[in-house]
């Protein structure tokens, strides 16, 4: 017997003892109940988990419970996934603005909601279908081309998130932006686009001062999302349809280094106005000081003249 094959056969009695134990639980009825912590290592570790937030005493988990379960051989079969469920926990909120239960597809740790009816076929469609983060990040380097933002070309319609890391709104909208990016596959192109960093200069090029912003590029024209609901239907129908009742901008061309660069200061005042605020004052004081000085400094007397001063007077006349 080779080297390798015992390695090789010891993997696969791991996964097929995994089958072995989620069918077990298949079998019991039951799901299995991991706590926040344990959730988290299996977000770290495992490339795909599908993960049920459910409570106690609420009928509707319970049916997504009993409807999970009987996926979850189908889930291991062809994703090879985590199956578990987790009670009354902290991090529902993170992926979700609504109560239990709350069905999350992660894929390399990135949270896919699921926003469907209760019905197996179309969960496992869902999720065997976006095996891969469906949304895209852009940078500066690469908006323009992938997007063709200015000229509506070829690549399409772009419904773009402008986001920065440390927005704790925009980290609950990931979930909710990968389903959006799930329903319109294929007909728009969802992507994201960091305020902060890798995108700053986009960001200024569209004058995007606030965050979450979500923009609509569409034949180069873009409609700017300024509705107060942040569920997957309405991001959905605003891309298909909503966004007529929107008046368009034009697309304006990237910016030359010098005006992005008067953009940069601006911007940078705008989120800093003690920086102005400081010199303005500063030059204030300086003009108070400047006029208190010249008031206070004495005025020279007038030197008297002497009396051989007025003889040379006299003699000059």
């Amino acid at each position: 017997m080779s080297e390798t094959s015992v390695p090789l056969k010891n993997m696969k009695l791991i996964f097929y003892m995994y089958i072995f134990l989620q069918t077990l639980y298949s079998v019991n009825g039951n799901l299995e109940v991991v706590q926040d912590d344990e959730l988290m290592n299996l977000i770290r570790t495992e490339k795909y988990v599908v993960v049920l937030f459910s409570r106690k005493y609420c009928e509707s988990c319970d049916n997504y419970a009993n409807e999970l379960t009987a996926l979850r051989e189908d889930l291991v079969e062809t994703l090879n996934a985590w199956v578990v469920k987790v009670e009354n926990s902290q991090m529902t909120r993170l992926y979700s603005p609504d109560l239990e239960p709350v069905l999350v597809f992660f894929r390399h740790g990135i949270p896919l909601l699921y926003d469907g009816p209760l019905n197996d076929e179309l969960i496992l469609h869902t999720f065997t279908s976006n095996k891969d983060p469906v949304t895209k990040e852009l940078t500066d380097e690469t908006f323009e081309h992938l997007t063709q933002a200015a000229t509506g070309a070829t690549t399409g319609d772009w419904f773009v998130l402008f986001y920065t890391p440390d927005c704790v709104d925009c980290t609950r909208l990931q979930a909710r932006w990968e389903a959006v990016g799930a329903q319109l596959k294929s007909r728009v192109n969802v992507a994201r686009v960091n305020r902060a960093t890798t995108g700053a200069a986009t960001a200024r090029r569209f004058d995007v001062f606030n965050v979450p912003t979500f923009i609509l590029f569409r034949q180069g024209k873009m409609y700017r999302y300024q509705i107060q609901k942040y569920d997957v239907t309405s991001f959905v129908d605003f891309a298909k349809s909503w966004y007529k009742n929107v008046t368009p901008e034009r697309v304006p061309v990237p910016k030359s280094p010098f005006d992005d660069f008067t953009a940069m200061i601006a911007d940078y005042l705008r989120e800093n106005p003690w920086v102005w605020q400081i010199g303005f004052g500063t030059f204030i004081l300086g003009v108070i000081a400047s006029f208190f000085t010249r008031h206070t400094q004495p005025v020279p007397e007038k030197k008297k003249p002497s009396k051989k001063d007025k003889k040379e007077k006299t003699k000059d006349k």
